[in-house]
């Protein structure tokens, strides 16, 4: 540990304290511990927090093994104290972490027990709810996700019903459960546990919808949602179709926008990931705020603008887990700016996977979108740890070798897992995106200004609307031609979890021989500042009188120890 563990001890009841004060200390000093473990320690405990979820995610364990297992985090925390041995307290840690992670499951799981309408499954129903997310409109119907009084359902209404976010609704039609389904190449997908995730179990068919009441929402997010309307459809009036609808889902993630086959084309060339909001579209949004405001704002201004932003862009665009993910990372950095602390990108993604996992475990086993995200954000944290930092802040210092060596890395790890519930392999992906994501960034910024030119004068959002067209054309016109391809894309047979697994097993693997190999053959130089050799220890006084003796450039003592 980066800590002397004697030092937290001297926090600790010397006397006989009572259980509770006991317990308080001891949780104080695990907090404190916590805090000073290094990226490998904290992964030890992050691993025994999802272990915690898996195994209630996937069972149900008896209340005995979780007794069993507090007991062994007390015991071991007794012992720790007598014998200061750093793996009793990490045993005592990884056990309570364990505990945690299938406590936080069974509160999730239980608000799906006893459902009222249960019963009412394969009958006509009638339910009153209000709309709490933005409509979701597909190509024949639309989706309405709606609180009741006791559920949340997933309602599918006409294409064309005028139901919005914040209204009251009357809802009439068939109650359904979900049920899982199989996809064309012979997938089976776990379409409950999907819902689940977003607190939903029901669906209502071929929905009578009722507007009851209007603007019972959320206030702040009303006027998001208008404002994005009002946008899209500024853009509609000045790009055509379907260049209008990539730009829509580069900027918001509507990739429904794109139809059937345009999607279909994405898929297979592997560039999806840039129409739902990738890390990549986050983190050129933060790079955005953080050059727009560098014009007026000195740079703790600038933080709180792109803290600000950020969190808006993420409300406006949907909290999906790819969108949460990476708007807590770029969070978590310009806080470290703001407070003058380093940026720790592997700390900043355990805690960013923690506190999602935490809200909703589920989307551990069940959100594709959360598992695609972290794996690639891991690789490149492994591989190229300042690609984000650098994407975010600094974007014009990005080089075409870091970019090829992201969209590699990222292929990589996504891989087993495409391979396990997509079933799709892209073979053309690392050439689409290295042609496609230099682009990205240009297409965007052209389409938020046609929105905003457009905004306020048709025309010259005509005119605007026009230069933008350039580059989406260009994307769409890579991702058709290399979709034509007869080898573009494989179909993988159908795979255990237990092959990803070993799949992942082997890649850890190789990346620790990489790591060793390279740290056994770059040169070990040292610093003048490093070499403890060259140190020299001087009085505080004594420095005093060399610094208003010699101008402070002349200076030669790098460092001295008080």
């Amino acid at each position: 540990m980066r800590c002397s563990v004697t030092e937290f001890q001297k926090g600790l009841p010397s006397a006989n304290p009572t259980p509770l004060v006991y317990i308080c200390r001891l949780g104080g000093f695990y907090f404190g511990t916590i805090l000073y473990m290094n990226g490998l320690q904290l992964l030890l405990l992050w691993t025994a927090f999802l272990i915690g979820v898996i195994i209630e995610s996937l069972y149900t364990l008896d209340f005995m093994v979780v007794a069993i297992l507090l007991f062994g985090a007390f015991l071991s925390g007794l012992l720790w104290r007598q014998k200061s041995d750093v793996w009793l307290l990490a045993i005592s840690l990884c056990c309570l972490l364990l505990v945690l992670g299938v406590a936080r499951t069974q509160q999730f799981e239980a608000q799906f027990l006893d459902s009222i309408l249960a019963q009412s499954v394969g009958s006509q129903v009638l339910l009153v709810g209000t709309v709490d997310t933005e409509p979701d409109e597909r190509a024949n119907f639309t989706q309405l996700f709606v609180e009741t009084e006791t559920d949340r359902v997933l309602v599918r209404a006409d294409r064309f019903t005028t139901a919005s976010y914040g209204d009251v609704v009357e809802i009439e039609g068939s109650l359904e459960k979900a049920e899982p389904f199989t996809t064309d190449i012979g997938r089976t997908f776990d379409y409950p546990k999907y819902l689940e995730v977003r607190k939903v179990q029901y669906i209502v068919s071929f929905a009578n919808v009722t507007v009851l009441d209007s603007n019972k929402g959320n206030l702040l997010l009303s006027y998001l949602y208008q404002v994005k309307q009002f946008f899209v459809s500024t853009l509609e009036d000045a790009i055509s179709s379907p260049q209008v609808d990539l730009g829509v889902g580069l900027l918001l993630g509507v990739k429904q926008a794109l139809g059937d086959d345009l999607e279909t084309a994405f898929r297979q060339t592997g560039i999806i990931h840039i129409v739902v909001l990738s890390g990549y579209n986050v983190m050129l949004v933060v790079g955005f705020f953080w050059w727009l405001s560098s014009w007026v704002l000195p740079q703790r201004g600038r933080i709180i603008f792109g803290l600000v932003g950020i969190t808006l862009f993420a409300l406006l665009v949907g909290l999906s887990a790819t969108v949460v993910r990476a708007s807590i990372m770029a969070a978590i950095l310009l806080m470290g700016k703001l407070i003058g602390r380093t940026y720790d990108v592997l700390r900043a993604l355990l805690f960013a996977g923690a506190m999602m996992v935490l809200i909703n475990p589920y989307i551990l086993l069940y959100d594709i979108g959360f598992q695609l995200s972290f794996m690639a954000t891991l690789g490149l944290v492994l591989v190229l740890p300042q690609f984000e930092s650098t994407l975010a802040t600094h974007s014009t210092q990005l080089k075409f070798r870091d970019l090829f060596f992201a969209t590699v890395v990222t292929q990589i790890f996504v891989l087993p897992l495409l391979m396990y519930h997509i079933g799709e392999v892209s073979l053309v992906s690392v050439v689409v995106n290295m042609l496609v994501l230099p682009v990205v960034p240009v297409a965007m910024l052209l389409t938020f200004v046609t929105g905003l030119v457009g905004s306020v004068s048709t025309t010259l959002g005509m005119l605007f609307g026009f230069v933008a067209y350039l580059p989406l054309q260009l994307i769409i016109f890579i991702a058709e031609l290399f979709s034509a391809f007869p080898f573009a894309v494989v179909t993988i047979p159908k795979i255990s979890v237990w092959v990803v697994v070993l799949l992942y097993v082997i890649l850890g693997i190789v990346y620790a021989w990489w790591r060793l190999s390279r740290s056994t053959t770059e040169p070990q130089t040292t610093s003048p500042l490093h070499d403890v050799s060259t140190w020299e220890v001087k009085e505080e006084a004594a420095i005093k009188t060399d610094l208003e003796s010699h101008d402070s450039k002349s200076v030669s003592t790098p460092v001295f120890f008080r």
